[in-house]
């Protein structure tokens, strides 16, 4: 079936040596993933490589089997040019480690536009904005919303947060635990939007130790959900 949708791409892989699998979040019917045949060895084809960099935002006429097979793009245009996210190094390792986060926690082949109009604003936003050093926290913490697992904010006086049970707590037990200075920051974080991001103030390794926490979050709650190897590239950029 022919199908006109937009699409977030999260990978483009190398398959042999002049095609690229391409893995996309599309409006309209969740993940797809797509054989480019031969694109990467001729010039006058419709399709360019450039066009699949990582949360790239298109516009696709597509051909959709939905038999959960690879299936084909017919054409392809952006729809939303990027001014900073692939030229900036900071925002461009962000990109590379949110698009791996993104391939490993969404998987339903299955239309969901409310997490489709989260990711296209949250990727327009972070193009247009410099203040981006706690947005990859923010934007992995509201994207546990859309995925089912969103922290229980309806009390947050405990000065431990259990990753398990995705709640505070008073006292710890002998779950996984945000705890110090970056349970402070995950107090901060939670319940508030984008632009906000200005006013919370924190240091680096509060930053870099509830990254960590948030992404063990993920793999408590999302089965097979495996540790991004983009994580030490971002630690590396922020430092």
């Amino acid at each position: 079936m022919q199908v006109h949708t937009k699409a977030i791409v999260l990978s483009s892989i190398k398959y042999g040596d002049t095609s690229l699998i391409v893995k996309a979040f599309t409006e309209v019917d969740g993940v797809k993933s797509y054989l480019l045949k031969g694109i990467l060895s001729t010039k006058k084809g419709k399709l360019k490589p450039a066009l699949f960099q990582p949360l790239t935002q298109l516009e696709l006429v597509a051909n959709h089997k939905n038999k959960g097979t690879l299936e084909t793009i017919r054409e392809a245009k952006v729809i939303h040019p990027y001014k900073s996210l692939h030229n900036d190094i900071v925002k461009n390792s962000m990109v590379l480690f949110l698009a791996e986060m993104l391939t490993h926690s969404i998987r339903e082949e299955q239309e969901d536009k409310s997490l489709y109009n989260y990711l296209e604003y949250s990727f327009i936003w972070l193009d247009a904005n410099d203040n981006s050093s706690n947005f990859h926290l923010l934007f992995l913490l509201n994207l546990t919303k859309y995925l089912g697992f969103y922290p229980d904010d309806s009390n947050t006086k405990g000065d431990y947060f259990d990753l398990q049970e995705g709640c505070f707590r008073t006292v710890p037990n002998l779950n996984p635990m945000v705890e110090k200075g970056e349970v402070q920051l995950l107090k901060h974080l939670l319940g508030i939007n984008f632009d906000a991001l200005i006013g919370i103030k924190t240091t680096k390794t509060n930053r870099q130790e509830l990254l960590k926490k948030v992404i063990l979050y993920f793999q408590l709650h999302l089965h097979g959900f495996r540790k991004p190897r983009s994580l030490a590239v971002l630690n590396a950029v922020f430092n």
